[in-house]
């Protein structure tokens, strides 16, 4: 990609999205054309001081804008590309980089520096000027009364099973879960369940289902919200009770009131998701987000060339960078492999993950469905029973907790 084009979709995305200006941690100084240099300068010291920066505000505060010309400014908008600005971004850095290494090397070559000059001076440009507390002691100062006050965590999204929440706790900040079962065994509506109480608790759930549609999704938690028969929530009309009719309005405005974001894009990459999920959590930036994604080996790789392994291995990474990233709980659900149906025992094991060994290794959490009932027949009419088998807590037991899954209207309850 020639360095105009690359600086060209990096600006356009930012005055699309305007947080992302101060967010990238670019400098003017990384742009290589002047005139970007000078674009993004303006752009960034109206940034800083709160105001939109748009064609108005720009050409309203500079009078610089005219050796620009603002035609070029109100075209650059054609070149925004939100969902690969991250990597545009890291490759201006890096461009910007390797400019600085050689001026630096040849100026300790003409100055004739001694090693540690040019080794503090390479340092500074792979920090790009970004000065980062690493030392520990405020961090143990912090600490002082732990023992005497209630311990809390920011983010922390406790689930609405209360045998998994003694398990795990909850869903911490800047962790991975992955919520693996075979086809049919509840995954989706578990997902659905732990969305509508994070919702229902303040938190701000964001969905990419990339199997199911919008519609369809809706229609699920709606059934699991108002407690009706996802058979009945086919013709409703038909089917309702008076009372259940009654109570429509009533339970589309407890859904409501969760704030569930749903993107149903059937081919989304690691790198779109991010995108959209940037721009809903500031859209919010009072509420403390989850991230969920339906499901793991559908999302589409960056590189079609990869094989399947390799595919899984880079997104596994990327879900844990997203979750550091945004620093808060991100959900993944996964498929597993067809081995658990040859076995006497049907509980799923880690070797049954798709592509396991990455997931195994980026993963904080991995949590099995396991129904009985599923391939038992006896046990059809005798009500659910859901196993969370959770086989990986990096930061607790593994155990397995025990919920109800009502099939008819999706609802997972705790065992009483």
């Amino acid at each position: 990609m020639k360095r105009e084009f690359l600086e060209q979709s990096i600006l356009a995305t930012m005055l699309e999205e305007n947080y992302l200006i101060l967010d990238s941690g670019l400098t003017p100084e990384m742009f290589y054309g002047q005139h970007h240099r000078m674009l993004f300068a303006m752009m960034r010291e109206l940034a800083l001081e709160n105001h939109p920066v748009d064609f108005m505000t720009l050409s309203a505060r500079f009078e610089q804008i005219t050796q620009i010309g603002l035609p070029y400014v109100t075209e650059l908008i054609h070149f925004s590309n939100p969902e690969k600005f991250d990597a545009y971004v890291q490759l201006q850095r890096e461009i910007w980089c390797e400019k600085q290494k050689g001026q630096i090397l040849f100026q300790a070559t003409e100055g004739d520096w001694a090693i540690p000059q040019i080794i503090h001076a390479l340092d500074q440009t792979q920090l790009q000027g970004e000065i980062i507390d690493t030392t520990i002691a405020n961090r143990l100062i912090d600490m002082e009364n732990r023992p005497f006050e209630e311990t809390t965590t920011p983010g922390l999204i406790v689930p609405h099973i209360q045998a998994l929440a003694q398990l795990i706790d909850g869903f911490r900040p800047g962790e991975v879960t992955i919520l693996a079962a075979r086809p049919s065994m509840g995954k989706t509506d578990v997902m659905n369940n732990l969305a509508l109480y994070a919702g229902w608790n303040g938190h701000l759930p964001i969905i990419f289902s990339l199997e199911m549609s919008t519609r369809t999704l809706l229609d699920r938690m709606i059934a699991t919200a108002g407690n009706y028969s996802r058979l009945k929530l086919r013709n409703p009309k038909r089917y309702f009770s008076e009372e259940q009719a009654k109570n429509w309005l009533n339970v589309l405005n407890r859904v409501l009131k969760t704030k569930i974001h749903i993107d149903d894009r059937s081919h989304l990459s690691i790198a779109q998701i991010r995108a959209q999920a940037r721009r809903i959590i500031r859209q919010h930036p009072a509420l403390s987000p989850i991230i969920f994604i339906d499901y793991l080996q559908i999302i589409q790789s960056e590189n079609d060339q990869d094989f399947s392994n390799i595919a899984t291995t880079k997104i596994s990474r990327s879900l844990k960078q997203m979750a550091k990233e945004f620093n808060c709980p991100v959900i993944c659900l996964s498929q597993l492999n067809r081995n658990v149906e040859s076995r006497g025992k049907k509980r799923p094991m880690m070797s049954d993950l798709r592509d396991s060994g990455s997931i195994e290794q980026d993963a904080d959490l991995i949590v099995f469905l396991y129904r009985d009932s599923y391939y038992n027949n006896d046990l059809q009419d005798s009500g659910d029973l859901l196993e969370l088998i959770v086989a990986k807590n990096r930061n607790g037991p593994t155990g397995t907790a025990y919920a109800f899954y009502n099939r008819n209207t999706g609802h997972v309850v705790s065992r009483e």
